[in-house]
């Protein structure tokens, strides 16, 4: 019996995972100019940055219930396993839909055998679940293995990010109004983490010097063993500042690896640019 794995967009690796690993994407929707895209399928990320710098504000959507039930009905009908890790269910309706459609399909496929599970997690903080999880399924893991690996993730994953601003955040009902302040013009910024799958502004800092010592700071509060693990950073299309906080990681800690890449179109369309995120495990 085939185990295969399911991520949806929105865990910020790049297309080529997916053809490397065999992971099945599930794109959620980006909408610009009238236009509608399925991220990373007809869309990269870039386009959007650069349309976000144009004024544009972009709009996303879910996966589409067509897609999860071609998808899961296609499963039943092999006679596969499937575990889908989506994104926090706190922040898109994706996992709710994929819950539904999975009742739905094990009505007329009472064989159905489709582990589902909310990562609470976001952007390469489900990215590095995902690719764990996969790394396990390529040793040939079983499902129960592939899921002990994935609880565990999930359970310790922690993100600690900042955006240019939190407008994007507070439009998009990321967070909520109340938590939102313009400070661009002081060079103010917010640094964020995810709790129970939920974005929560911690403080605000003056300076990227601040921040980025912060950052390192929280980490080393927070973080456990990090000189033997992978580490992640994700950002709104300034490979410069990844680089820079990069440097300072593997100064600071020595991980085993520093991973990163572009936040992909659906979360980049809520953080906007100039974002900077770092995922490591508790």
């Amino acid at each position: 019996m085939t185990v295969k794995l399911f991520a949806d967009s929105a865990c910020d690796l790049p297309s080529e995972f997916y053809e490397q690993t065999n992971i099945e994407l599930l794109p959620l929707k980006v909408h610009i100019d009238g236009q509608d895209y399925e991220d990373l399928v007809t869309i990269e990320p870039k386009m959007v940055f650069d349309k976000i710098r144009q004024g544009h504000m972009p709009k996303t959507s879910q996966v589409s219930p067509e897609h999860f039930l071609k998808k899961f009905t296609e499963l039943a009908i092999n006679k596969d396993t499937g575990i889908y890790i989506a994104f926090s269910s706190q922040l898109s309706g994706t996992y709710q839909t994929a819950v539904m459609i999975h009742d739905q399909v094990k009505e007329e496929y009472p064989n159905l055998d489709l582990t589902i599970i909310d990562s609470k997690c976001a952007s390469l903080g489900y990215g590095l679940i995902v690719k764990h999880a996969a790394e396990k399924l390529q040793q040939g893991g079983s499902k129960e293995d592939i899921l002990d690996t994935i609880h565990h993730y999930t359970e310790h994953m922690e993100h600690l990010f900042t955006v240019e601003d939190l407008e994007y955040l507070a439009k998009g009902g990321r967070v909520s109004k109340a938590s939102a302040f313009l400070g661009g013009l002081l060079n103010i910024k917010p640094l964020l983490h995810v709790e129970d799958g939920k974005l929560v502004p911690i403080e605000k800092l003056r300076g990227k010097k601040k921040l980025l010592k912060r950052i390192l700071d929280l980490m080393e509060e927070r973080g456990s063993t990090l000189s033997n693990q992978v580490i992640a950073i994700s950002h709104g299309d300034d490979i410069e500042l990844a680089e820079e906080m990069k440097r300072l990681i593997e100064e600071k800690f020595s991980p085993k690896e520093v991973y990163i890449n572009i936040i992909g179109c659906a979360v980049g369309s809520h953080t906007g640019t100039g974002t900077l995120a770092v995922f490591f495990l508790n």
